[in-house]
């Protein structure tokens, strides 16, 4: 897709009009909106669980939620830009840091091994995590499943060791060449959230390398006729609607914030809070209603 945009004497494909309205001088209420969030539930931690392929920076998108919500540049999540293998090997926690010490948001991500055709991480595992049944630190082997009676197997799952919203990491630049294994990891996982009734939402990352017009400005991305066509066909080949996924630039090689940036991480993060609030919520409903009628 990048190659594409960038032919030498070829304008790439913009739009008159953006083909997705987004309010670019928003970042100021999208960031108290989910300064404000607080679960319904009370005592309830919402659990946001990356996957994707290696290297398609679910570690950096980590690392620029915390620093959008710090108004500071953040390392949380070690990332590794020199390797072709996956940087992540354990199942890793990471509680986002309020401006009080010792004070976090209400949710928490994990970030696990990246999927590949070959290694990485097991559907099965992704599987297991999302029951919660695995426990923080595990060392994923992509050779055997965690199984019962490890000491990284969590027996007693409570409602916050479950996953309540899964976020799939894919990156623009090479979405439309991603192997058919992976590919096929990735519908798998989507199946078996699905039947948890989990909620999924997609991150495409790295809209900057897609073409210089957007690397030089962000407000283009929703003008961009190939980031549009690329969406729907990732939409299409893991089924994933349009209305799920969002675009985002991590932050990588920056020093200092930009609020167009910003604005795009808030403006996946709401969606995958509300999401994620919405199960919960229902997911009490059921509760109470097999209660009433039992």
């Amino acid at each position: 897709m990048g190659a594409k945009n960038c032919k030498p004497n070829q304008p790439p494909p913009f739009l008159d009009t953006p083909w997705r309205e987004i309010n670019w001088g928003n970042k100021k209420s999208a960031l108290q909106y989910v300064k404000n969030y607080k679960p319904h539930i009370e005592g309830r931690q919402l659990r946001i669980l990356l996957y994707g392929p290696v290297g398609a920076g679910k570690s950096s998108f980590i690392n620029s939620v915390q620093s959008v919500l710090r108004g500071k540049m953040c390392a949380m999540a070690l990332v590794d830009n020199e390797s072709h293998d996956c940087f992540t090997k354990m199942y890793t926690a990471y509680k986002m840091e309020k401006e009080t010490p010792n004070t976090f948001y209400p949710f928490v991500f994990n970030d696990i091994m990246g999927l590949s055709p070959v290694k990485g991480v097991l559907v099965d595992d992704v599987k297991l995590a999302l029951m919660g049944h695995v426990k923080k630190d595990y060392a994923f082997n992509p050779e055997s499943k965690l199984s019962e009676g490890n000491q990284f197997y969590n027996e007693e799952v409570n409602p916050n060791d479950k996953v309540h919203v899964l976020v799939c990491v894919i990156p623009a630049n090479t979405a439309r060449n991603m192997r058919d294994e992976t590919l096929r990891k990735i519908r798998e996982i989507r199946i078996a959230a699905s039947r948890l009734g989990i909620p999924q939402v997609a991150i495409l990352t790295k809209i900057d390398q897609t073409c210089p017009e957007i690397k030089e400005d962000l407000r283009t991305i929703y003008r961009s006729a190939d980031v549009k066509e690329e969406m729907e066909q990732f939409s299409v080949n893991v089924g994933i609607p349009m209305n799920c996924i969002f675009p985002v630039k991590n932050y990588s090689e920056e020093i200092d914030l930009n609020d167009d940036t910003d604005t795009l991480i808030l403006r996946a993060l709401r969606h995958i809070i509300d999401f994620g609030e919405d199960f919960m919520n229902h997911k009490m409903n059921q509760a109470e209603d097999s209660h009433r009628y039992a």
